[in-house]
């Protein structure tokens, strides 16, 4: 059976070959070559159609599944256990219909704009212009006026009644609505039981301490001293120094997420270091030691890397899922007396920072880089409530580089766990990510596992808890680990 493309193709060949065999004879030697030649080039003509064609059904078949994917999504239903996973009401206030839906979107969505706020473009676009020449200023601004003049407002993505309960919900002052410490779910709290429980937090005087004053100028002057220092010493470039130089003065602020799945709804500490004198400092410091964490087996990226691993899992029937928590890993962590010895110690046996150096002309000596990781590490303040506060011991989650420290320590710490469990207690599995920990442990052998682990950090700060799993099933990160016999 030929296909029409093919047909198309064969009918203006053989017209070709009939229109040349009128001016030469087809049995001729030149005939022969022609009528080869021909064949050859219907035939190279065809295949590009058909990739061509091919090509084109597979983007919009590609865009069909798109649109599919997007219209099963908001077709989700949302009614029942699926809107109760998505959103979490601790609260007394009573959310209605509207309210619950907009939240189960999440605190991330995108809402679509109900107009193009061109003015904000326009006042974007001066600001941008005061840095440019004259003639690029003028090729700006007519490109954004007819991107303007051509724009169409999007497809709205909430219903009016939702954009109403936004609006409702914003006038509500006695809750406060946060993302879930793990997993993706909104949760509502009474504003006052949340600012008691951090109050109380913040109460704690071995880890935290009220500042009579700002010390933004202050911590500001010290950093500034050490990145002129790396310039003059010619350890980092004119660039990388004005890049890393603080501009912005935000004092960090402190904020908490609920921590849905434990007793009592505890509190996640997280201080937001956006805008703030040590962010670019602290985000470069992640890129350089990046490359230290990831490295082991027991090393777990995301939630994906975890269904795969366990995917090859085999658990024999004495032994069960069982995970571990650290207990305020990043408020506990030993900077002073391990983290910074312990970051040293690899980057000076290590190749990454000579790899580094080499990519990007600096000079930089692992003393330069822990000198720098200590001035951040160990500068942590906020506010909250117009009161500021200084954090004394471990480090703040919110910060770039504080969960590649805080992971730094624990690959040193499991790697001495492990090394030295007794056989007897000694998981078959374990996988992390950061301070959770997952096993696959005999079932007899989980509470001596926990004694020995909590032994082995030397500051007696890092103390682990464990949740065994219950008919089965084990929540670990944002999943649901279900265990399925398999067919004898």
């Amino acid at each position: 059976m030929i296909s029409n493309g093919r047909l198309v193709c064969q009918l203006k060949e053989d017209q070709l070959k009939e229109d040349v065999n009128n001016i030469i004879p087809a049995k001729s030697e030149l005939g022969q070559r022609i009528e080869r030649h021909l064949t050859t080039v219907g035939e190279t003509t065809f295949q590009d159609t058909k990739r061509r064609h091919l090509q084109k059904l597979e983007i919009l078949s590609e865009k069909t599944a798109a649109r599919n994917k997007k219209s099963q999504a908001s077709n989700i239903d949302m009614s029942g256990a699926q809107l109760k996973k998505w959103v979490i009401n601790l609260s007394k206030y009573k959310l209605n219909p509207a309210q619950t839906s907009v939240l189960s979107k999440g605190l991330n969505f995108a809402i679509s704009p109900p107009e193009i706020c061109a003015e904000e473009f326009v006042l974007a676009t001066e600001l941008a212009c005061t840095h440019l020449p004259q003639d690029d200023r003028i090729q700006l601004r007519g490109k954004i006026a007819s991107t303007l003049k051509s724009s169409k407002v999007p497809e709205q993505n909430i219903t009016k009644d939702e954009r109403k309960a936004i609006k409702d919900l914003k006038k509500v002052e006695d809750i406060i609505i946060l993302p879930a410490d793990k997993g993706k779910s909104t949760v509502v709290l009474d504003k006052a039981e949340y600012e008691e429980k951090v109050t109380t937090m913040l109460g704690d005087k071995k880890t935290y301490e009220e500042l009579p004053a700002d010390p933004t100028q202050r911590y500001k002057r010290k950093l500034v001293a050490k990145l002129t220092g790396l310039k003059k010493e010619g350890k980092i470039t004119e660039l990388k120094y004005k890049q890393l130089y603080p501009t912005a003065e935000n004092v960090p602020r402190l904020y908490c997420t609920p921590k849905i799945h434990k007793l009592n709804t505890p509190l996640r500490p997280i201080v937001d270091y956006t805008a703030t004198i040590g962010y670019s400092t602290s985000r470069w410091l992640a890129d350089i030691l990046g490359a230290l964490v990831g490295n082991t087996q027991h090393h777990v990226k995301n939630s994906k890397q975890l269904s795969e691993d366990l995917a090859k899992v085999v658990i024999d029937e004495e032994d069960i899922l069982n995970s571990h928590d650290v207990v305020s890993l990043f408020t506990n962590t030993p900077i002073i007396d391990q983290v910074l010895d312990i970051v040293q110690r690899r980057l000076e046996n290590e190749n990454i920072l000579r790899v580094y150096n080499r990519e990007t002309g600096f000079k930089l000596t692992s003393k330069d880089v822990v000198e720098l990781l200590e001035f951040i590490l160990t500068t942590t303040y906020f506010t909250f409530r117009g009161k500021i506060y200084r954090q004394l011991v471990g480090t703040a989650m919110g910060s770039p580089v504080s969960p590649i420290a805080a992971n730094i320590f624990m690959e040193a710490l499991e790697q001495q766990a492990i090394a030295t469990a007794p056989l007897d207690c000694r998981p078959k599995l374990w996988l992390r990510y950061v301070d959770d920990v997952l096993e696959v442990i005999n079932k007899d052998s989980v509470q001596r596992l926990t004694d020995h682990i909590n032994q082995v950090d030397k500051s007696s700060s890092i103390k682990f808890t464990f949740e065994q799993e219950s008919q089965g099933s084990l929540p670990f990160l944002d999943t649901l680990i279900v265990k399925k016999k398999t067919a004898p």
